[in-house]
């Protein structure tokens, strides 16, 4: 009578989450100025598009915060050309006439002075006059294009007819002009600067010029009276509407000569542009990213070559092959992990501290910071994949005879 005797195989043994971690960790543990220097390629590619991104967003909320500010009502009529290339004139009325639109809610007109020039002395070349227009303006100009003043007073039914000045942002810098209360000399005048204006998103052009009164303009300097910009707010339901027949009102004689634009679409054509250029930076970090999780493969190459022994070891005490491979996957996860929580946060940081520099509204997306984080620990899944797999192959009688 045979006797058959029943051997129980051993039961592979599972590693539990927490021991994959700190099997990962201990690997990295013992090498930390190499894990240091293969996390730091991670970090800077994360913290590269972190930071673009939160600038990006934080540049264009306050893009988008000035526009509604502002608003995007108000369009601007200016003279064109004719057919033989030869610039025309606004009719002298045309402000006027442009009020009589029905959804019209305000409307004013500017005018340059031609050969007029502004100085700060009387010392100065007459034929210098650093790029500053001479302008003449309605007392209604601040209130339609909601601009502001930096300093002082703006031009009012007293003032506009004595030789009173107040000098735009970017002017009042070329002249050294740093207060009301001074005096400019404006061609071949002394001229009293009654105030100095805020920048102007919407009209720029008024930043580079000094603005006298209308009526001082006509008396004094020679103005003919003519316009060569009308600004004009409607209702924004009725912004395109009046876009349509704002040529034919403004000049109704020669309406294809008469050149009609909105000075907001310039602020969402720079948010466009600044988009583009996210797009582009973008790109550069990702290049980065790939450039560190080549470098996070190469460290997980070398280590498996130099811990063969560990391996064999491992698997001679019973480690299956998987065990094997996601101990050395968790290590190049936790390693690629580790940089791009630390790139996450440089990238943060550094996005808050621009926004904060440049008074713009702090604004680091969310969803960015998960991006971030997450394309870490999937180029530390890649880099580790061919790594592990090679450790899990290695026999324990291979990885043991090493020399």
């Amino acid at each position: 009578m045979s006797v058959t005797t029943t051997v129980a195989l051993p039961q592979p043994s599972r590693l539990r989450a927490s021991d994959v971690l700190r099997v990962g960790v201990a690997g990295l543990r013992g090498r930390p100025l190499r894990a240091l220097l293969s996390g730091l390629g991670i970090a800077i590619g994360i913290a590269a598009m972190v930071a673009v991104l939160g600038i990006s967003e934080a540049g264009r909320a306050d893009l988008l915060a000035r526009i509604g500010q502002l608003g995007t009502n108000m369009l601007t009529v200016s003279p064109g050309q004719d057919v033989f290339g030869h610039p025309t004139e606004l009719p002298l009325d045309a402000a006027a006439m442009v009020r009589r639109i029905g959804p019209v809610q305000s409307a004013t007109d500017t005018g340059l002075v031609q050969g007029a020039t502004v100085r700060r002395t009387d010392r100065i070349d007459p034929l210098a006059n650093g790029g500053i227009a001479v302008v003449a303006a309605r007392t209604d100009l601040l209130g339609t294009v909601r601009g502001t003043l930096a300093q002082g007073l703006f031009l009012n039914g007293a003032t506009e007819r004595y030789p009173a000045v107040v000098l735009g942002a970017q002017a009042a810098a070329t002249l050294g002009i740093d207060r009301p209360g001074r005096q400019v000399y404006l061609s071949g005048r002394w001229f009293t600067v009654l105030g100095v204006l805020a920048p102007v998103t919407l009209a720029p052009e008024l930043d580079r010029s000094a603005l006298v009164g209308w009526p001082e303009a006509q008396s004094d300097l020679g103005f003919d009276g003519h316009p060569t910009t009308v600004y004009e707010r409607s209702t924004d339901e009725q912004v395109d509407a009046v876009r349509g027949v704002l040529a034919q009102t403004a000049d109704p004689g020669h309406p294809e000569d008469v050149n009609v634009s909105r000075p907001s679409d310039a602020l969402a054509a720079q948010l466009a542009a600044k988009s583009a250029f996210t797009s582009l930076f973008l790109g550069l970090g990702a290049v980065a990213l790939l450039v560190g999780g080549v470098g996070v493969a190469n460290t997980m190459v070398i280590s498996v070559l130099e811990r063969r022994q560990e391996i064999g070891l491992r698997r001679a005490l019973g480690a299956g092959r998987g065990q094997i491979r996601l101990q050395f996957l968790a290590e190049s996860v936790a390693l690629s992990g580790g940089g791009g929580l630390a790139g996450v946060a440089l990238g943060a940081a550094i996005s808050a501290g621009y926004a904060v520099w440049r008074h713009w509204p702090a604004s680091v997306p969310a969803q960015g910071l998960a991006a971030g984080l997450g394309s870490a620990v999937l180029i530390g899944t890649l880099a580790g994949l061919y790594p592990a797999t090679r450790a899990a192959r290695l026999s324990p009688t291979e990885a043991l005879n090493t020399v």
